[in-house]
Order: structure tokens, then sequence, then C-alpha cells
């Protein structure tokens, strides 16, 4: 059983704010890695030249918990659990900037990690502060005990 705290949170509008940015980055970006053949063409590419490990398993099962992950932060529920995943997606997309140096596969944002960074910021304040406003962790504390 996870501690209370996990989903504590105020009705806090800048937490839920970012939490619902967040959320809409990582249904975008999933569904995007799927759909649009030059973005899918650009994802690839960036595993490849990166050479980072289990390729296919990457290339395939990202797009789907980016997916997962920007549902889960939309409801707000384990919002602080769902921003740790999106830390640990961010940190190999960070890799993935300083280590590949084709601008061509850097389609729709800078080759230089700013997105992953200012991205692990933005989850960062949410495992901080928790899932804010308009949230079903927020609807949770408040019927919590205590």
């Amino acid at each position: 059983m996870l501690p209370d705290w996990i989903r504590t949170t105020s009705d806090d509008k800048l937490a839920g704010g970012t939490r619902l940015m967040l959320a809409l980055i990582f249904l975008m970006t999933g569904v995007m890695k799927l759909t649009v053949p030059s973005l899918a063409d650009a994802w690839s590419g960036q595993l490849l030249a990166a050479e980072l490990p289990f390729y296919t398993l990457t290339r395939w099962a990202v797009p789907f918990v980016e997916m997962a992950v920007g549902a889960v932060l939309a409801v707000g529920v384990f919002a602080r659990l769902a921003s740790l995943v999106v830390v640990g997606i961010m940190v190999p997309a960070t890799y993935v900037h300083l280590v590949v140096h084709d601008p061509s596969l850097f389609p729709l944002q800078p080759s230089a990690p700013i997105i992953p960074i200012v991205v692990i910021l933005m989850a960062a304040l949410v495992v901080w502060r928790g899932a804010g406003a308009r949230s079903a962790d927020l609807k949770h504390s408040a019927g919590a005990p205590g």
C-alpha cells in the first residue's frame, strides 16, 4: 500500500496547470510518434543514432507509455508517481539530445536538450507540490481523514 502523501495535494493552481501541460505534451508526443510518419522516422532515427539498447522495444513501448502517463496526468490521479515516470523518460531524452548531432532528427524542437530539461523541471514541480487543482488527487485529499 502506498503512503497517503503520494496523493495528498492542495488546490494549487500552478501545480494543476503544470500537470495539465505535462499531460498534453505526453499525450501529443505519444500519439505523434505512432501516427505521423515523419515524426515516427525522426524518433526511430534518434534511437538508432544514440545507439540506445532495446531499439524495437523502446521504439514501440515508449509512445504507449507516454500516452498512458499523459492520461494519468490529465486525470490527476497518482500524479507524483506519473511525474517520476516523466523524469524517467526525459533523462534518456536529454542524453539523446546531447549525443545525436543531426538536426533533421529533431524536426519540432531544438537539438539542444532544452525541452527535456524544462519538462524535467515541470515534473519535479508536480512531484514536489502534488497534482494540484482540478485533479483526482485533490478530491482524494479532500476526502482523506485528518
